[in-house]
């Protein structure tokens, strides 16, 4: 087993139209206004930018993202991921009652020097730290599209 390769589901019930979580999700440069650990975003072109992450546990994450898939009719964003972790994510966004189911899929394999090293004994509270985050990322974007 590689302790420092990570496999992520999470899913998101959110009370609004595939069309507008589509849209919220693919600006990426607002996550920092609705998804609080999410502290910066720099764009670097139409289809790439930089990602600072940052969660309760105290250690700043930084990875560059390059768009591999943009699909609105399949409700599918996926990125590529280069840095302190390295793999790829992808949200899908279906239609799901009067709202909308969101599954963001994420594989990746840890870069960061100081999280490699608590790699064994750290796994549980770095797991239990991105449950944290997707958690509020889910509130997060309700509220935001509440306010649309």
């Amino acid at each position: 087993m590689d302790w420092n390769h990570y496999r992520f589901r999470s899913l998101w019930a959110l009370p609004a139209l595939v069309p507008a979580v589509y849209r919220s999700l693919e600006r990426i440069e607002d996550y920092p206004d609705w998804w609080p650990q999410v502290r910066q975003v720099t764009r670097l072109g139409e289809t790439s930018g930089v990602v600072r992450i940052r969660s309760l546990l105290p250690y700043d994450l930084t990875t560059t993202l390059r768009e591999r898939r943009r699909d609105p009719a399949a409700g599918v964003l996926e990125v590529a991921m280069n840095g302190d972790i390295e793999g790829w994510a992808r949200w899908t966004v279906t239609p799901s009652g009067f709202g909308a189911l969101v599954r963001y899929d994420q594989e990746v394999d840890v870069r960061k020097p100081l999280l490699r090293r608590f790699a064994v004994p750290g796994r549980f509270l770095f797991r239990a730290n991105h449950r944290l985050m997707m958690r509020a990322g889910g509130r997060g974007l309700a509220t935001h599209l509440q306010a649309v």
